[in-house]
Formats: C-alpha cells, structure tokens, sequence
C-alpha cells in the first residue's frame, strides 16, 4: 500500500516539477541530490524530488537549495515551461504543420501574425532535427527549433 502511494504522489508530482523547468528541471534538492547526472532517468528523479518535496518556493522564497529569489521570469522561461507541458501534443502538431499549441509557441517567441504560417511551415519541415530522438529534452527541441528558425530568412529575427 505504501508503496503504491508513493507511486501516486510521483507521478503527480512530476508534472509540476517540469512546469516549473527552466530548460532543465529547475532549482531544489532534486537539483542538487542530481547535479551533474545526465539523461531522462536522473532529470525525471530530480524533477519528481523538487515536485514532490515543494521545495522549489521555499529555495526562492530564502534564495537557497540552488535558486535565486531576486530573477526574473524570461522568456526563455515561459517558453521552457509551456514546451516541457506541452511536447506531447506540439510534436503532433509540428508534424501536421498547424495546430493551436504550435500557434501559442509562435506567440511566446512573439512571432507576429504575418508570419506564423512560415514559422509552422518551417517548424514542419524539421521535425527530424527538431524531435531528432525518441528521448529527446525540451532544451532539445527548444534548441532545433531556435537553430532552424535562425537558418529561416524571415523567422531569423524572432531569436
């Protein structure tokens, strides 16, 4: 029974910690318990511990356990955050090439109207690089994608 609970209060949990990413899985004890791991298991474990323990207010509430209480909410943050809730449902849509969630992604890079279609377009034609493994990161997708837009004559200017 125990450990069905813990189970439950994990897989919860581990949404929260990605909303609260930051191209990676944020500030906390999970951060610090997992510093300088790589791969999905220890970003889902320290993701899972800061979700799990709620940690992530008081470290920037106080300024400890790895975060800062005096920064500022970025772009890249907003960004980071929407990807990592959402990557599911934008590779489907960046597959299909349209899509209401690709459509938000182009308003957080404050793409203009006139060009979400180039933006989709583009976004469509490098899906492979984009999504380029099975395990791939948000900071994965992020990072194909802002590379492809800067190779895209009219996208360039959004990065």
């Amino acid at each position: 029974m125990f450990k069905k609970t813990i189970a439950a209060a994990a897989l919860v949990a581990m949404p929260v910690g990605a909303a609260l990413a930051d191209k990676d899985i944020g500030c906390g004890v999970g951060t610090i318990i997992w510093e300088g791991q790589s791969g999905v298991a220890p970003k889902v474990l320290g993701a899972t511990t800061n979700g799990t323990l709620g940690n992530q207010t008081f470290g920037i509430s106080t300024g400890s356990l790895g975060c800062s209480a005096d920064g500022a909410i970025t772009v890249d943050g907003r960004t980071s955050m929407f990807t990592s809730t959402n990557l599911d449902q934008l590779a489907a849509e960046i597959a299909a090439g349209e899509g209401e969630t690709l459509d938000t992604l182009a308003t957080l890079y404050k793409i203009e109207g006139a060009d979400r279609d180039a933006f989709a377009a583009m976004a469509q034609s490098n899906y492979g690089t984009i999504f380029s493994s099975t395990e791939v990161t948000v900071a994965d997708v992020l990072a194909g994608l802002e590379s492809a837009m800067q190779r895209h004559q009219t996208l360039a200017r959004y990065v």
